[in-house]
C-alpha cells in the first residue's frame, strides 16, 4: 500500500474505531479522503505524503472543490465535502495541524424549509469533527443526533441524566412544564450516545447530567447553539439552521412520510394540536418550492 493509501486506511480505523462513525459516514468521509489524494497526486505531480498535506495551501482547496462542482455536486454536497477534508487534515496533521480556511459554498435561501438529512449529519460531522477532544466531539454528535433524531427540545436533551442508561429502543423524556413522554430512539442515535458514554471521562451516575461540559458540569445549550453557528458559517447552511430547526426538521420530515398530527403531537410533547399544525403550513410551503422548481409550466 502507498504512504497516501496509508493515510487513508488510517482514516477509516480512526473514524470506525475511535469516533465509532456509521458505515455510511464512514465510507462518504474515506472516499472524499481518497479523491483529495487522487486530486493532489495529479494538481501537484507528486506522491501525497502527510508532509505535503500538512504544508496544504487554501488555493489547493478551492482548486479541489472547483474540480468536484465540476463533477455535477452541489452546494451541500460540496459543503459537506469540505467538512470532510478538513477533518482529513486535521487527523493527518495532528493536534498542531494548520488547515486552510476556505468558506464553504452558500446554500440558496427561499422559502422557510426543514434541514435536509445530509445537511443535519454534516453540521453534526463537522462540529464533532473540530471538536478539541475526542470525547467532546462524541458529546456533540450524540446531542445534535439526539434533536434531529428523536425531535428533543435542546433543553430536553439537557436535562437527561445517566438514569436513562442503559439505552433501550424508546427514552422517557421530561418536556415543557414536567410533562413527559416516550420517543422511539434509532439504533444511529443510541449507538452515538453508547458512543460518547464509553469516551465520557467523568462517568455517568444515575443523578448526574448525561452530557457533560469540559469541566465535568452540566452541558450548557449554548456552546452547542455556538457551535452550530460555527458549523453553519463553515458549510455555508442558512442562518435558520440552529438546534431548534434539527427539532422542526424531525417534525416535517415525519409529517412528509406519512405521520399523522395526533401521533407527531405525542412525539413533540407539544400541548395542543394547534401548536403542532404549523408543521403542515412548513410541509406545504416545501412542496410548493418544489413545485416551482421542478414543474415545467410552474
Amino acid at each position: 500500500m502507498t504512504a497516501s493509501g496509508d493515510l487513508c486506511e488510517q482514516w477509516r480505523r480512526h473514524l470506525a474505531l475511535d469516533r465509532r462513525r456509521s458505515v455510511h459516514t464512514v465510507r462518504a468521509y474515506v472516499a472524499t479522503a481518497e479523491r483529495l489524494v487522487a486530486f493532489l497526486e495529479e494538481h501537484r505531480g507528486e506522491a501525497v505524503t502527510a508532509a505535503m498535506l500538512a504544508g496544504i495551501e487554501q488555493a489547493d482547496l478551492r482548486a479541489f472543490l472547483t474540480v468536484r462542482r465540476m463533477d455535477g455536486i452541489g452546494n451541500v454536497s460540496a459543503a459537506r465535502e469540505l467538512s470532510a477534508v478538513r477533518g482529513f487534515l486535521r487527523f493527518v496533521g495532528g493536534e498542531d495541524a494548520r488547515v486552510p480556511m476556505l468558506k464553504g459554498p452558500r446554500v440558496k435561501r427561499g422559502l422557510p424549509r426543514p434541514v435536509s438529512p445530509d445537511e443535519a449529519v454534516a453540521l453534526a460531522g463537522d462540529i464533532a469533527e473540530t471538536a478539541r477532544e475526542e470525547w467532546i466531539g462524541a458529546r456533540d454528535w450524540a446531542v445534535l443526533l439526539l434533536l434531529y433524531g428523536a425531535g428533543l427540545r435542546i433543553g430536553e436533551a439537557m436535562g437527561l441524566t445517566g438514569a436513562v442508561l442503559p439505552l433501550g429502543e424508546t427514552l422517557r423524556v421530561t418536556g415543557k412544564r414536567g410533562k413527559t413522554r416516550i420517543v422511539p430512539l434509532l439504533p444511529q442515535v443510541r449507538s452515538a450516545i453508547d458512543a460518547y458514554v464509553a469516551l465520557c471521562p467523568f462517568g455517568a451516575e444515575r443523578d448526574a447530567p448525561l452530557f457533560r461540559g469540559a469541566r465535568g458540569g452540566p452541558l450548557s445549550p449554548a456552546l452547542i447553539r455556538r457551535a452550530v453557528q460555527g458549523a453553519r458559517g463553515r458549510l455555508g447552511l442558512s442562518d435558520r439552521t440552529t438546534p431548534h430547526a434539527l427539532r422542526h426538521s424531525f417534525a416535517t420530515h415525519l409529517l412528509g412520510r406519512g405521520a399523522d398530527l395526533r401521533s407527531l403531537q405525542e412525539l413533540l410533547g407539544h400541548a395542543s394540536l394547534s401548536s403542532t399544525q404549523i408543521y403542515t403550513h412548513v410541509d406545504a410551503a416545501h412542496l410548493l418550492d418544489i413545485y416551482r422548481n421542478a414543474h415545467p409550466r410552474a
